[in-house]
């Protein structure tokens, strides 16, 4: 046989050897089986998070413009490189073991904080004189909570860009678990097991009427006295409404809904227009609607609220995020279980 012909025979093998070569190369495999720390162990970690965070490999190399077998590369070199099983997969999505549970709880924060790291690095060298801060908040949260703090926040970090995202309920949890929201401020009746909870303001439930209401010239007031009435409640999607609703139930006395409306200020309008009553949480009550509604606190049937500051466990708080949770109360998130991980049920 030719020398040529030698040569043309074996380029199939040569392009095999090169292509499990690149592929090693890829996942951190270097000579004799053993895995390359520095140039990689970033790339496996950050693949690693993704994957957790996002439920697939698929999404994951969707999210790092990667493709799906270089990120199974990825993981599986970072398996082996550490000695144990950190996944466990199957068909609908992949769980955590007991040793994935540890490693993502180290490694979310530094691969966090390494994407975020030129912004903060600006930012604690400028003294916040740049940086975007995003906040979750319902429309109440919004015009009655916030804006002193806001006020307070601007006037002492001009440059940083805030964005307040008029959100509530699942659509706030969705933007925490998505980090497209640094943290949200708002109120929880329930709070699931990767989200971290940490109230701050606690309010009063109000009964609210027109000042000629035939409730108004009661001295005391009764859950059985509202049955009668027709109610102006937000929507039932809203926890407002299972937490009247809850009560109700609860006391076996019944009741009607006759509006349902979204908004604390379109409530109290049509409670003024005599429309029906309301039971509405303290925060939105002003000065102004006093003069205008009777107003009368319900503790005795109805839970206070508490307001405060909700985010993603484990969620690594950009230097802008920190510096407006220090002005709702500082050291709020100096407790141990605002910093643990947690993972989505959903």
């Amino acid at each position: 046989m030719k020398k040529s012909d030698s040569k043309l025979n074996a380029t199939p093998d040569t392009s095999v050897r090169q292509r499990k070569k690149d592929a090693a190369t890829e996942s951190g495999v270097g000579k004799g089986g053993r895995y390359y720390y520095k140039g990689n162990r970033h790339k496996q970690l950050r693949a690693f998070v993704s994957t957790v965070k996002l439920g697939t490999l698929t999404r994951a190399a969707e999210a790092l413009y990667l493709s799906q077998p270089t990120i199974s590369l990825q993981l599986q070199a970072l398996e082996r490189e550490l000695g144990v099983t950190l996944l466990e997969r199957n068909r609908r999505r992949i769980n955590l073991t007991d040793a994935g549970e540890a490693l993502y709880e180290l490694a979310r924060p530094l691969v966090e904080g390494w994407e975020t790291l030129d912004r903060d690095f600006q930012a604690r060298v400028k003294g916040l004189r740049g940086g975007r801060l995003t906040i979750a908040a319902g429309t109440s949260t919004i015009q009655y909570l916030l804006p002193e703090l806001v006020r307070r926040y601007r006037e002492q970090f001009p440059a940083v860009h805030l964005q307040l995202a008029n959100v509530t309920g699942k659509d706030g949890l969705a933007l925490l678990r998505a980090d497209e929201a640094d943290f949200a401020v708002g109120s929880m009746l329930d709070v699931p097991n990767d989200i971290a909870w940490a109230p701050v303001h606690h309010y009063d439930p109000m009964l609210i009427m027109p000042p000629e209401h035939p409730l108004a010239a009661m001295q005391k007031i009764t859950l059985e006295d509202l049955s009668p009435y027709g109610l102006i409640l937000p929507p039932q999607r809203l926890s407002t409404y299972r937490m009247v609703d809850l009560v109700f139930q609860q006391r076996q006395v019944p009741y009607q809904v006759a509006i349902e409306v979204g908004g604390w200020d379109v409530i109290k309008e049509y409670v003024a227009m005599g429309l029906g009553i309301s039971i509405v949480t303290g925060i939105c009550i002003t000065e102004a609607d006093r003069s205008r509604l009777a107003v009368r606190n319900m503790r005795q049937y109805f839970p206070q609220r508490a307001y405060g500051v909700v985010m993603r466990k484990g969620k690594f708080l950009s230097v802008e995020a920190r510096a407006f949770i220090d002005l709702i109360r500082p050291g709020l998130l100096t407790h141990r279980d605002y910093d643990e991980s947690g993972h989505s049920q959903r």
